[in-house]
């Protein structure tokens, strides 16, 4: 298609010199969205946090009821999490954030370094130290590892959600459109269906991570056995995390609290002052 020109697209480049670079810049992106989703999030959660700080509950420990505690105070400990995976991210994506340009086996045969680190300043990377044909997976499994964290923290928001919505509790409940239905069969339930999702989303990004830690062992310089397995993982595990974000979110712009049914369960202690 380029023509004669094309001799000289491929001359000192192996593909991957190209495809590796461009994943990063993929990633790097991708990570930044995920950033602007829990950061919608946390400020959900302080909004939360602060508007619930005098509502009154019961704590439970081992699922059984404990103490009098806060609502607001359960917002703030998940805000705090999403505090520390901000932090986890951004090292995350400072991490992935490389690329090479080093050739077919990283020893700079046929381009120098200088040529590499000026492209990559171009595109808003920093050069791999040292690379093989590859960049080495390492930083892609330390990526999908802190998705897979980030997912878990979701999930126990999400847990929350829906053990405090169950009927014998009901002191939560996500947001339920009207008209919707909570099952075809029993058209009166109100199922925290959103809270579901996020749950069972986080098993599946905890897989794509163990398949991440998987690609770090490649033989020699590299095979291939890395690549089959990231066209899936990478970009379905980056669309899963931000699509549970926009999840939570939503679960928390609709949060529908119940604080005299929060009452009547803390009364149900035997007598607890509060």
């Amino acid at each position: 298609k380029v023509g004669p020109s094309a001799r000289y697209i491929h001359m000192g480049l192996t593909s991957y010199d190209v495809v590796d670079t461009g994943l990063s810049m993929a990633l790097r992106d991708a990570a930044g969205l995920i950033e602007g989703g829990l950061r919608e999030l946390s400020a959900r959660l302080r909004r939360l946090a602060r508007a619930h700080r005098g509502t009154v509950t019961v704590a439970r420990t081992h699922g059984v009821h404990a103490e009098p505690t806060s609502l607001g105070l359960k917002f703030a400990v998940h805000f705090d999490e999403c505090r520390r995976n901000l932090e986890r991210l951004g090292a995350a994506k400072r991490a992935i954030a490389v690329g090479k340009i080093s050739g077919a086996v990283g020893n700079y045969a046929h381009l120098p370094p200088a040529i590499e680190g000026e492209v990559l300043r171009r595109l808003g990377l920093a050069a791999a130290p040292i690379s093989t044909q590859v960049i080495q997976r390492d930083r892609h499994a330390a990526f999908l590892s802190v998705l897979a964290v980030l997912a878990g923290s979701l999930e126990a928001l999400a847990l929350e959600v829906r053990n405090l919505q169950r009927t014998e509790i009901l002191e939560l409940e996500e947001p339920f459109k009207a008209g919707q239905k909570g099952s075809s069969a029993m058209p009166h339930k109100r199922n925290p269906i959103l809270s579901e999702r996020i749950c069972g989303l986080a098993r599946v990004v905890r897989g794509y991570a163990a398949t991440g830690l998987e690609n770090i062992a490649l033989w020699h310089e590299r095979d291939l056995t890395n690549s089959s397995a990231e066209r899936v993982i990478l970009p379905d595990a980056c669309i899963a995390v931000h699509y549970m974000l926009s999840l939570a979110v939503r679960v928390l712009d609709g949060l529908v609290v119940y604080p005299e049914r929060m009452r009547r369960n803390l009364d149900a202690t035997g007598g607890l002052v509060y």
